[in-house]
């Protein structure tokens, strides 16, 4: 074969490979009953037509080929640039594709279970990066406490232009090696030494407060499948020790699977509307509280910020509309569609959105986000790093209604 017939093979393949990669996607998860972009009776020519025909493109890649001075992408990346292309003609910013190695760190992070040191790393008001340890994994062993500020890795200064995803990543590693950490804790420098584990972290974290016994904290990081079976050990268990009210902490919390949203939600309303859903293949669709609530009646507050994104705005919105909860803190990050994933043969795989949904009240959140019913001063949390303005407001919020409520 060619040097020219291999060439133009391979651009045929990479042409073809987002129609295809889409029909794979659609057969591998054909319980969502979506129909196909281009099924056997479809007029592939029509659509060829529409597109301008293929002529324009060959004459294009002849350009290209002929005169292009640097180095011409291999048959892969030309693949991979073929459908980031396609999904960026949705002009949708959460059609997306992700390449094998980020698509397995989505994984983990929906799973929970990979090799790292067990902490929740977050952003502070005045964008260092603080540290909560997971009990009984390898960071909380070594000594790490709640509130630590991270100023290096492996020696390695933490730079405030670093993603909490790129923190995360420096944390992992293989079960067995070891990684350095510098950390301030309240003015005094330390250096610990801990060595990676295997590590599940739950998505569920809670306490008792300790300054205010009365009152549980429960945070979500994601929502995962084992989420609501987790939110109702934390219920369960802090109802047992007596609470009086609940802090739900929806900060830095993006999202993750739809059902775990609604099932989080169950928990706290006995009846009624929890979100409604438009798509293109089911129309309408309701999602309602199934009733048996193990605490529609506790007192609870909802923590929120810019982070706070999809899966969780569902849960925030209807908690709002419904006047479940009041909402503390910045106004929410604003996404209120669906995405569905498909995994493609290498490991790679795209994310279609595939429906917008609604809080109870009606309200679309793309771009728009919640805004809280109380709202945190960044400028004085700013101020003061080593107090928590977000709880501290939720706890004031619920003393109040506690002693209404007396």
């Amino acid at each position: 074969m060619s040097d020219r017939t291999q060439n133009i093979v391979t651009l045929i393949l990479v042409i073809m490979l987002p129609i295809l990669a889409f029909m794979a996607g659609f057969m591998t998860n054909e319980v969502f009953d979506i129909p196909l972009p281009f099924g056997p009776e479809a007029d592939i020519s029509a659509v060829e037509a529409e597109a301008g025909g293929f002529d324009l493109f060959w004459e294009a890649w002849g350009h290209i080929e002929s005169t292009y001075i640097g180095e011409i992408p291999n048959g892969r990346q030309l693949t991979y640039s073929a459908i980031q292309g396609t999904l960026s003609g949705l002009d949708d910013p959460y059609s997306i594709f992700l390449e094998p190695v980020v698509r397995q760190e989505e994984i983990v992070t929906l799973t929970g279970n990979y090799g790292g040191i067990g902490v929740f790393v977050e952003r502070n008001e005045i964008g260092e990066i603080r540290l909560v340890p997971i009990p009984n994994n390898p960071a909380a062993e070594a000594g790490v406490e709640e509130g630590d500020i991270l100023l290096e890795i492996n020696a390695e200064t933490v730079l405030g232009e670093w993603s909490i995803g790129e923190v995360e990543q420096r944390l992992r590693g293989e079960v067995g090696d070891e990684v350095e950490l510098t950390l301030d804790r309240a003015g005094a420098i330390l250096e610990i030494e801990i060595e990676i584990g295997q590590i599940l972290v739950p998505s569920v974290f809670y306490r008792i407060l300790p300054d205010s016994p009365e009152i549980g904290y429960i945070r979500l990081s994601r929502f995962s499948g084992e989420t609501s079976g987790e939110l109702q050990t934390a219920l369960e268990e802090l109802q047992n020790e007596n609470v009086s009210g609940v802090i739900l902490d929806l900060r830095g919390n993006g999202g993750g699977l739809l059902d775990a949203s609604i099932e989080v939600v169950d928990h706290f309303l006995d009846d009624g509307l929890i979100m409604r859903q438009e798509s293109r293949s089911d129309g309408e669709k309701l999602y309602n509280a199934a009733g048996g609530s193990i605490a529609a009646d506790l007192p609870l507050v909802v923590l929120i910020d810019t982070g706070t994104a999809s899966a969780s705005e569902i849960v925030a919105g209807a908690l709002q509309d419904r006047e479940r909860a009041l909402l503390i803190g910045t106004k929410s990050y604003g996404k209120g569609s669906v995405q569905l994933i498909y995994d493609l043969s290498d490991g790679s795989s795209i994310h279609v959105t595939s429906a917008r949904w609604y809080t109870p009240n009606g309200t679309q959140l793309d771009e728009v986000g919640l805004l809280p019913d109380i709202a945190v001063d960044l400028v004085a949390a700013s101020e003061n790093p080593d107090k928590d303005f977000y709880i501290q407001a939720g706890v004031d919020n619920l003393t109040l209604q506690l002693k209404e409520t007396n």
